[in-house]
């Protein structure tokens, strides 16, 4: 395994590019097939890159407050104490490059958002406490951990079609979380994901000439605490503890008001607003927080550029009829018994031009619907294989990666060496779910 992974990781170094030239080279890909594959002009597939290519923009500012609000929380005095505790744990490197997954994945368990965040700036912090173990290996283990969130709490088709009203109710129904996530397939899944996955990350550990050890000091961060004494109202009120104190009250108030009126309805906004007003509230003085924001927000470029080329992108995946085609090979190929397992490799093919889990049961639905109903395969098991589907193939899709290798300071390269046989592994895993378990 250590020789593998040896030979994937500089295979990946040497050929993998920029994420930002990966998805432009993706883009030229898509065009061209859309243009000698589907009835769709030259003009057309240009119509609908341009009318897509700020489609996620909600969605990307959502991110880039996912990786600020993270970030900046990390760099809290009392966040890097807690986060510097944890890291002493582990005994060994194997045991740090276990604790890294498990915690990452658990945390995807419960929200895709906070699991990416929280993942990489743990195993940044337990990069900073060892000087034995693999700092690229432990990033992508912290990125492995992202596998599970479709089969989550914070799963997005899962929810969609637990929500009255959701476009495709008056074919499939209210589909209850009980039938998805709840399911024991989907338990299963996720169990031996969160068992197998950290095993793999520790056998992938590299030998000990050939690691990538990072020095301590080029992963500090700026202090956040400014220890300078203000002698201007100004500077009186930028470093008043009671500002940060009102700001935080406000925003946990509405936190406790939204689980109160909503149930755990732990969505990406609300995980955003968390981390901010925790901010606040660590960071004890605005100028700490405000000093804090400056240093993070060097990592949000890469979000800001890439995610509306994915938007484009999407657009003409979907409304070229691309999107259909590939989905629609897969469903004439299928049976009752294969059905879920080639809706699910067809949904990893598709993830890797539409990597958006919402986007994509949008593009998917319509076909593998129909084809479930003629095949008589339940809609909730339908539905959860587009879903992981989804989640498998970002293992090697750098567009989700781009949050944590921004914390981490690496490239995507970096890590795919090892994120390339962890979704190898892990769609073994999840293919005998689908053939075998019911």
């Amino acid at each position: 395994m250590k020789t593998l992974t040896k030979y994937s990781t500089r295979l990946m170094e040497k050929w993998l590019p920029d994420p930002l030239i990966f998805v432009i080279l993706l883009t030229a890909f898509i065009f061209l097939l859309g243009v000698f594959t589907t009835p769709a002009s030259p003009v057309e597939m240009v119509s609908f890159f341009g009318t897509g290519f700020w489609g996620l923009l909600a969605f990307t500012a959502q991110m880039a407050m996912v990786l600020l609000t993270g970030h900046v929380l990390a760099m809290s005095s009392p966040f890097k104490k807690l986060l510097k505790r944890l890291a002493k744990l582990p005994k060994s490197a194997g045991q740090a490059i276990i604790m890294v997954s498990v915690v990452a994945a658990v945390a995807c368990v419960i929200n895709w958002g906070f699991g990416l965040v929280i993942g990489a700036l743990f195993a940044k912090e337990m990069a900073r406490t060892r000087d034995d173990v693999d700092y690229r290996l432990l990033i992508a283990s912290a990125y492995s951990g992202f596998l599970v969130w479709h089969g989550g709490l914070s799963g997005s088709i899962p929810l969609t079609i637990a929500t009255k009203g959701h476009p495709f109710e008056d074919k499939i129904g209210i589909i209850p979380i009980t039938d998805t996530i709840f399911s024991l397939q989907n338990i299963i899944t996720v169990l031996s994901l969160i068992i197998a996955i950290p095993i793999l990350n520790y056998l992938m550990h590299p030998k000990k000439e050939d690691r990538f050890i990072v020095d301590s000091s080029v992963l500090d961060d700026t202090p956040s605490d400014r220890r300078l004494i203000p002698s201007t109202p100004s500077e009186k009120i930028e470093n008043s503890m009671i500002l940060s104190l009102v700001a935080a009250l406000l925003g946990f108030s509405y936190v406790i008001w939204h689980f109160a009126t909503k149930g755990f309805d732990l969505n990406l906004d609300i995980v955003n607003l968390i981390f901010l007003f925790a901010g606040f509230l660590l960071h004890k003085t605005p100028r700490n927080y405000i000093d804090a924001t400056e240093e993070a927000v060097k990592g949000v470029a890469p979000i800001l550029i890439q995610f509306p080329f994915y938007g484009g992108l999407m657009a003409m995946m979907t409304q070229s009829g691309i999107a259909g085609n590939i989905s629609n090979l897969f469903v004439n190929i299928s049976s009752q018994d294969t059905f879920q397992f080639l809706a699910f490799i067809s949904a990893g093919i598709v993830n890797f031009f539409v990597p958006s889990g919402g986007g994509q049961w949008a593009v998917q639905a319509p076909i593998m619907i129909e084809a479930a109903h003629a095949l008589h395969v339940p809609d909730a098991k339908m539905a959860m294989a587009i879903a992981w589907g989804d989640a498998w193939t970002n293992m090697i899709q750098p567009f989700w990666a781009l949050p944590a290798l921004a914390i981490a300071g690496l490239k995507a390269k970096d890590i795919m060496g090892y994120c390339l046989f962890v979704m190898i592994v892990s769609g073994i895993i999840i293919s005998l779910a689908f053939l075998f378990i019911p």
